[in-house]
């Protein structure tokens, strides 16, 4: 039975590997592995986990994601997102583990636009997309047999993320202003976590960059609206710009993925993200 090592068990995206992996119990043995369990800027320490465990895949679901923070924190996002990756991808070469690693859009300007392939000029904004980058490079260069998956604005019933949040301010808020010109597609990380092991499924195995979203773009406001609809919210939302929300880190205006490699290679066909926001909202009302 071949073995798959989840690290970063405890966050959004490894939270929805846990909730699948009985899916796949007869055919993957996992380990979960928490930030307690492993510290992966401690290069030793990883070494040792993967040489002790010997996985057939290790899936990257850690991160330091706090966009504003590492403005300030960038030392530390540096340590998790760039150096802690390299330490991780080292680890599976020396294992002949395949390493799949997951990114993000702020890698790019956000100034396009038409969707960005993979292969587009990436010019980060910030620090934590500028650390998510230097990730990329440093596990290509590191692990040949690499998949990078660049995602965006991820949510899911796990953890803390903008579905949450808005559901959580709409119970205590009359109204709420949100941002109605930054363009992206809203990902839920459940449907990441089924890509991922379409990949792993898939036989012949091509490695490099690779974007996985669902589709298509939309903005923020547009998006909270939606979670109103879908939450039978009585909420007032005005529409407001980028400059009357300012934030330490720059975000990109129009970060759209372009799915067509995915599609193409992995025969993965994303799902339209008002579906898969429903899919969520109906298992947060049964919480």
């Amino acid at each position: 039975m071949k073995k798959i090592l989840i690290i970063g068990s405890n966050g959004q995206l490894g939270n929805c590997f846990r909730k699948i992996a009985r899916d796949y119990e007869l055919q993957y043995e996992f380990n979960f592995a928490t930030s307690a369990d492993l510290d992966i800027t401690d290069r030793n320490a990883v070494l040792n986990f993967l040489d002790d465990y010997k996985p057939h895949f290790c899936i990257n679901a850690s991160g330091y994601t706090a966009v504003d923070l590492a403005e300030e924190e960038s030392d530390r996002a540096f340590a998790v997102n760039a150096f802690g990756v390299e330490n991780i991808a080292e680890a599976c070469a020396e294992s002949r583990t395949i390493f799949v690693h997951i990114s993000t859009d702020y890698v790019f300007d956000g100034d396009s636009n038409i969707s960005y392939s993979e292969d587009n000029f990436t010019n980060p904004q910030g620090v934590y997309g500028e650390s998510k980058l230097k990730g990329e490079e440093l596990a290509l260069e590191a692990n040949p047999k690499t998949i990078i998956l660049r995602t965006s604005w991820l949510y899911s019933e796990f953890n803390k993320n903008f579905v949450k949040t808005m559901l959580q301010l709409f119970s205590t808020k009359k109204e709420l202003g949100i941002v109605a010109d930054q363009y992206g597609q809203p990902t839920n990380a459940n449907d990441l976590a089924a890509a991922v092991m379409k990949i792993i499924e898939t036989e012949t195995k091509v490695f490099g960059i690779f974007h996985f979203s669902n589709y298509p773009e939309t903005t923020w406001f547009n998006f909270a609206t939606k979670i109103a609809d879908f939450s039978n919210s009585k909420i007032k939302l005005k529409p407001i710009t980028t400059e009357e929300f300012p934030t330490p880190a720059k975000r990109p205006k129009r970060s759209t993925l372009s799915l067509d490699k995915i599609e193409s290679i992995y025969k993965i066909e994303p799902c339209h993200w008002e579906n898969s926001l429903h899919d969520c909202i109906e298992i947060l009302k049964n919480d």
